[in-house]
């Protein structure tokens, strides 16, 4: 009777002569070097985890009952599916992680209110909780859609947060913008001529001028670039939106910028020439 297969494992290469230990992963036939050496155990079985992770295919077909199927079944799909296509893949994998966290080893049929209501508990944050089991949610719809479960399973999401009531008086951000704008670098205990947060005034002044949300802020330039909205200094335009990047719930129409911030604008486009002048030189 032929031996049964170990299955994907961590093996190590013993230090021999003048060649140090190493680690690997045996699956069957195959050998795979990890490059890391023989102290980094916790770095070896951390790409063991990704590498049986990469490896695992949940199946897809039969249109099977929320009973048989796994939530982590569910969730992968979807990672697999529709992760790539997202504009931020990365906070989306966070939030299908904390999700995994909680329901990691439970069946689809144990989504009940009771446990959504668990799951906001221990996130200890209602706005964080109901936007990971949105989540949770569209991932249970994609896998109906796709006739990986014979029935939608009901996610209970916590309450939406009550909207802002209470927004900066003009003296409030006066004062922001003047700490932000006259604060001086410390070192050794005395204020030295370094305005280090002059950028950060900045920020806030656009901000406050066009209610534009802090990514799009940072990411933007005097000059189109791709990936990036821009400022047209001519016109007096704000491409939020960066081209080719399709439009979403958070739309970023172009804004028309006010005059005196179009003017602090064209000041920071002057300064920053002057800048990058005196550096080529």
């Amino acid at each position: 009777m032929p031996t049964p297969a170990k299955g994907a494992r961590l093996w190590l290469k013993r230090a021999y002569g003048s060649r140090k230990g190493a680690w690997y992963i045996k699956d069957g036939d195959r050998r795979v070097a990890l490059g890391r050496g023989a102290h980094e155990r916790e770095a070896a079985e951390r790409d063991l985890a990704d590498y049986l992770a990469a490896k695992y295919r949940p199946e897809r077909g039969g249109a099977r009952d929320p009973q048989a199927v796994a939530i982590a079944d569910v969730v992968n799909i979807y990672a697999t599916d529709v992760g790539p296509s997202v504009k931020s893949p990365k906070e989306l994998a966070q939030r299908l992680e904390a999700i995994l966290d909680f329901f990691g080893e439970q069946r689809l049929a144990e989504v009940t209110a009771q446990s959504c209501r668990a799951y906001a508990a221990c996130r200890g944050s209602d706005s964080m909780a109901r936007r990971e089991l949105e989540d949770l949610r569209a991932a249970i719809n994609h896998a109906h859609a796709e006739g990986v479960i014979s029935a939608p399973v009901r996610v209970t999401l916590p309450t939406r947060s009550s909207p802002r009531e209470r927004w900066l008086t003009r003296s409030e951000a006066a004062r922001l913008l003047w700490a932000a704008w006259r604060y001086r670098e410390i070192q050794k205990g005395k204020p030295t001529d370094r305005r280090s947060r002059q950028h950060v005034a900045r920020f806030i002044l656009v901000g406050l001028y066009t209610g534009t949300r802090s990514a799009a802020i940072c990411a933007a330039s005097f000059q189109p670039a791709i990936g990036r909205g821009h400022v047209d200094l001519e016109r007096g335009v704000f491409y939020r939106r960066p081209a080719g990047v399709s439009e979403t719930k958070k739309r970023q129409p172009a804004a028309m910028l006010p005059p005196r911030l179009l003017a602090h604008m064209r000041r920071w486009a002057r300064q920053g020439d002057r800048r990058a002048r005196r550096r080529r030189v």
